[in-house]
């Protein structure tokens, strides 16, 4: 839509109708290399940080300001599993299907298999970011924003207040949204966001001019949905089954691919490699491997729920 049409639908309200209807949607139901243009929040040495961001609407072109993406990551007796999960476009996925098997079997080992190989639940949105004391310089920029659950929440609480006093804002809106201080704490081991909260309601800017010059560089998200990102079933399939060791050794295996799975077991053994392994590897596999942490994921009554209704196909 045009930048004048978003003005217009912001004073009508009719983007947070929709916005509603789609997050009541997704409550109801239940990629490769570092990305520069992913902001992420700076923590001290106790785990702790502060930024202060802004959710931007979505860009021309996209039907929402955030995409929901599924995705596996875990390592089996030959080797990681690193994918898009095929649920994120309502497709059946094999991996899913396999944990189905094991979470209907009984077996509380097998549970336990399950819930460490289940699907990790992201969102993406674009941000702007007001105030990064870890980071000034990325303070006036758009940026991607990988989020969960939990943040997820306090957005889909923002505009369907549990209190009468309280009143439903669009955090995404240029004019009428909020920006969110984000407040992290180490709890148990885990970044903790639970005392993260939207200030009170506010225009990003007051001038117009500089609002649609901001939008014009959002970041498209329905690149996320592209077909390239994502492996089809059968594809899936063997490589869940060389991963379970059910398939034995693939013929034809990425070099890197092995490598980068080799340098990750090292890491996590705390074994010293023999060859740096580069800060973005690094951190996508960091991000990847914690990603199921309890303030980040899908909650366990989710996941029941969900290998229960696969297991009645």
């Amino acid at each position: 839509m045009s930048f004048a049409n978003l003005k217009k639908q912001s004073r009508s309200g009719s983007l947070t109708d929709k916005l509603i209807k789609q997050i009541e949607k997704l409550n109801d139901k239940t990629s490769g290399g570092a990305d520069d243009r992913v902001w992420k929040p700076t923590v001290d040495k106790s785990g702790n940080g502060y930024a202060i961001i802004r959710f931007l609407p979505e860009a021309e072109g996209c039907d929402l300001p955030f995409v929901k993406v599924y995705s596996h990551a875990f390592q089996g007796p030959g080797g990681w599993l690193i994918d898009q999960c095929l649920t994120t476009k309502d497709q059946k996925c094999p991996v899913c299907e396999h944990n189905s098997q094991l979470w209907n079997s009984g077996v509380e080992a097998n549970k336990e298999i399950a819930r460490k190989q289940k699907r990790k639940l992201s969102y993406y949105s674009n941000i702007y970011v007001v105030s990064d004391p870890g980071n000034p310089e990325n303070e006036g920029k758009v940026f991607l924003y990988k989020y969960g659950k939990k943040i997820f929440d306090k957005i889909s609480a923002a505009m369907k207040p549990e209190f009468a006093d309280e009143e439903a804002i669009n955090p995404f809106d240029f004019w009428s949204g909020a920006n969110f201080k984000l407040k992290i704490r180490k709890v148990a081991g885990y970044q903790n966001y639970d005392s993260s909260e939207f200030a009170s309601q506010s225009a990003l800017f007051d001038d117009d001019d500089k609002l649609e010059k901001l939008y014009k560089n959002l970041y498209d998200l329905n690149e996320f949905m592209d077909p390239k990102n994502f492996k089809s079933y059968e594809e899936l399939k063997t490589r869940l089954g060389y991963v379970l060791g059910t398939k034995g050794t693939p013929r034809f295996q990425d070099p890197e691919t092995v490598a980068e799975e080799e340098e990750w077991e090292r890491e996590r053994r705390g074994e010293t490699s023999a060859a740096p392994v580069p800060d973005d590897l690094r951190q996508q596999l960091s991000d990847l491997s914690s990603s199921s942490r309890p303030d980040e994921d899908e909650d366990e009554d989710d996941a029941l729920s969900y290998f229960q209704k696969l297991a009645e196909f």
